[in-house]
């Protein structure tokens, strides 16, 4: 087994509701995502997966939140745009784009340099 990681970064408005303190105020971050994938085996070059189709998968999903306002996007109705839940949304966009040749293994989320939240399913 493999594992595979390849960074993205997106930049995007916010507010936490019922939050009591400064992040309950609109604001924004420029988030940082680290997508980890897993395969079982190499093709016949011993790769898992190019880098380059994973920076592209990764970027058709963070393309969806990038500069928008997150509190109003259907992805997280009912859902505070946190960066655990936003963590657990580009998972599951991602496992959509996987098209089956690999898995995801995790998604990280960073809201700042010092920050994260990662999303996984055992």
């Amino acid at each position: 087994m493999f594992e595979l990681s390849v960074i993205g970064h997106f930049e995007a408005a916010h507010r936490l509701v019922e939050y009591d303190g400064k992040c309950e105020n609109l604001h924004g971050h420029n988030y940082k995502v680290k997508l980890t994938i897993s395969v079982d085996t190499l093709d016949k070059i011993d790769l898992g997966v190019d880098f380059g189709r994973l920076k592209e998968d990764l970027k058709k999903v963070t393309d969806l939140i990038d500069h928008k306002y997150l509190n109003e996007l259907d992805y997280f109705d009912g859902h505070n745009p946190s960066a655990e839940i936003i963590s657990k949304v580009i998972y599951e966009k991602m496992k959509e784009t996987a098209q089956g040749d690999y898995t995801i293994s995790k998604v990280t989320v960073w809201e700042t340099e010092n920050s994260s939240a990662t999303y996984f399913e055992p």
